[in-house]
């Protein structure tokens, strides 16, 4: 109301306005609309508000006839002319006290205009805001949730990469160390020409491991090949530097240990932590050095097949003079090495000896005590026993009841070798026997065996089930170990060493295990240290064979891939070239199907699905 009568005061124009009638007439004009608009609203304000509340006053419904009458009368009393004038002036009164009064109250009268809000719906609107609270509310709640974790996350990461810096910083230290001073290190890195000029001072120790980081860099001659590959050595090398911890837990639980590892300040304790570090990080170096060292393979020789088929399994002979191939085209060839390397890339090489069997060939394995002794396995589920140097079939083992897969002769007993077949059993034989002297029975198919070099009893054999098993052939009631992770069948396994295997699976990777965190009570996926990606492999055995810590394997892209046992990113490749042998026309669903390393001479055999055999070495 204040304001209204702030309105009606006299208006004082300034020295402009003075002098400008027709300004002031605008002025006055538009304070006159004004007035006039805000007394129309005050009169519509106190009709609906009287409107609101007769609508909802609950005793509207209780009036009598009598009362309706009076109410008639008084109306007709109320329309007299003579009142008419004094009506209008309480009219008006009553409608400025009205917005005084709305004015001064918490909501306001205009929240009551049906502009804004019909009369029944107040209810509603109370609700909706109430709602809207709430909702903002659950908003909030749902950012800050995120945010919280989102923070939580970082310093998680960041914990880590401070670990991950304190690995680097310790190895520097220690191979800058060895580096420089010419000390006996297992890092195969040349000693500096002056190593007296190291640490007098902070600026010469700057000045010396630049020298040192320049120098390491020259042995990496395809500087862009290292960078293309740094995330998966990367890896590598954490997956390394991660196998201190369980080394030094052995007395303690590997909790405290960690604990222990981490915060150790006792400068006595360092030298050892040290030493530990760097023994766990010889076989990356190798690996490291192998990657820089190498990254193709050379063509050496070729071994003429002109049979167009898939080869399924290559083997050397004990003294690698021979090397045996068969395959799809149901026959066994014997070629000569030193002819086949020695002579032109263009020339045919024929094979020595040819030796052929009823069905397809699945796998052949040299034995390698017993000279010319050869070993094969067919799609009739057949074993079979050959004499290499004549072609004659020396004796047959008949137990398997569908194709059998692979078979692979022992390397510290020369009578005894095993076989895996789709029956979903594994046989170990002597070949002076015309049984099986051992029968593992499973619960899927088996693609592949291989036995412990070391051992006559220790027989590893992979399943159309996923995982690898290892056998005591002393107790065969439940495996030695059971390793699971692979996502398909396991086609191949090899022994790397006597403690650690290296299996391949149509899921597109290799994987290496260590044996010693394998167990018998449960399945043993912990134990894998290490998964090798990189060829393709969905459908097809590819081939898998390993030679002093190299990896080679077959791919479905038709090329050689080879590995080393500390890296997961390979070394080097080979591409056989898409042409089909017999029509000479481009074929890009070729694959490489095996592979085989030559112990002795560091060479490697590969033969692809259309029957080209190539001798291949890494350079």
């Amino acid at each position: 109301m204040w304001k209204l009568l702030h309105l009606n005061q006299p208006f004082h124009p300034t020295s402009t306005s003075a002098t400008n009638p027709l300004a002031v007439a605008v002025t006055a004009a538009s304070f006159a609309i004004l007035l006039l608009t805000l007394s129309v609203l005050s009169v519509l304000l106190y009709c609906l508000r009287r409107r609101k509340t007769f609508s909802t006053d609950p005793t509207a419904d209780l009036f009598h006839c009598d009362d309706a009458a009076a109410c008639r009368k008084a109306r007709d009393t109320m329309d007299l002319p003579e009142l008419q004038p004094l009506l209008a002036g309480k009219a008006t009164m009553a409608a400025v006290d009205d917005e005084e009064q709305q004015l001064c109250s918490p909501r306001g009268k205009i929240t009551e205009s049906k502009l804004v809000c019909e009369p029944e719906e107040s209810n509603c609107e109370d609700d909706d805001d109430d709602a809207g609270v709430s909702d903002n509310e659950a908003e909030t709640d749902i950012l800050l949730h995120f945010l919280i974790s989102l923070r939580e996350e970082k310093k998680k990461q960041a914990a880590k990469l401070e670990e991950m810096l304190n690995f680097l910083n310790e190895d520097i230290k220690e191979v800058e160390r060895s580096y420089s001073l010419g000390t006996d290190s297992v890092f195969p890195l040349p000693p500096m020409k002056n190593p007296e000029v190291r640490g007098k001072d902070a600026h010469s120790q700057d000045s010396s491991n630049s020298d040192i980081s320049r120098m390491i860099r020259r042995s990496f001659v395809d500087e862009e090949r290292l960078m293309s590959n740094i995330n998966e050595l990367e890896s590598s090398y954490f997956a390394a530097r991660s196998q201190v911890l369980p080394k030094e837990a052995s007395s303690v639980s590997s909790n405290v240990m960690e604990s222990e590892w981490r915060h150790v300040e006792n400068v006595d304790k360092e030298p050892r932590r040290i030493q530990s570090s760097v023994a766990c990080l010889e076989s990356f170096c190798e690996g490291l050095c192998k990657f820089a060292g190498y990254s193709k393979f050379e063509e050496c020789g070729r071994l003429g097949n002109s049979s167009g088929k898939i080869m399924c399994g290559l083997s050397f002979d004990r003294d690698e003079d021979y090397i045996a191939a068969g395959g799809i085209s149901r026959k066994i060839k014997i070629f000569e090495l030193s002819s086949a390397i020695s002579s032109d890339s263009d020339d045919i090489q024929y094979p020595v000896v040819e030796m052929s069997n009823e069905s397809k060939i699945s796998s052949v394995c040299w034995n390698t005590c017993i000279q010319n002794h050869l070993a094969s396995a067919d799609y009739d589920g057949e074993i079979k026993m050959w004499d290499a140097g004549t072609g004659q079939l020396l004796s047959k083992y008949i137990e398997h009841e569908e194709r059998a897969w692979s078979v692979h002769m022992s390397l510290s007993d020369p009578k005894m070798f095993a076989s895996g077949s789709d029956d979903c059993s594994v046989k170990v034989w002597n070949i002076n026997e015309k049984n099986s002297v051992e029968t593992i029975s499973m619960d899927a198919k088996i693609c592949c065996v291989q036995f412990s070099p070391p051992s006559t009893n220790l027989l590893f054999f992979g399943s159309s089930d996923h995982k690898v098993y290892g056998y005591d052939l002393r107790h065969t009631r439940i495996p030695w170990c059971s390793l699971a992770g692979h996502r398909k069948s396991v086609s191949y396994v090899k022994f790397i060493d006597a403690g650690a295997v290296v299996t391949a699976s149509t899921d597109n990777s290799l994987k290496l295990w260590d044996l010693k965190k394998a167990s018998s009570s449960a399945l043993s996926s912990d134990a894998c240290v290490l998964t090798f990606k990189g060829h393709r492999n969905k459908k097809n055995f590819v081939g898998l064979s390993v030679s002093g810590g190299y990896i080679a394997c077959g791919s479905e892209s038709n090329e050689v891939y080879c590995y080393h046992k500390s890296l997961q990113v390979p070394i080097a490749t080979h591409e056989f070239e898409p042409i089909d042998p017999i029509s000479g026309d481009p074929d890009n669903r070729q694959f490489v199907s095996s592979v085989c390393w030559g112990k002795k001479s560091n060479m490697l055999a590969a033969a692809n699905s259309v029957g080209i055999i190539k001798l291949l070495q890494m350079v």
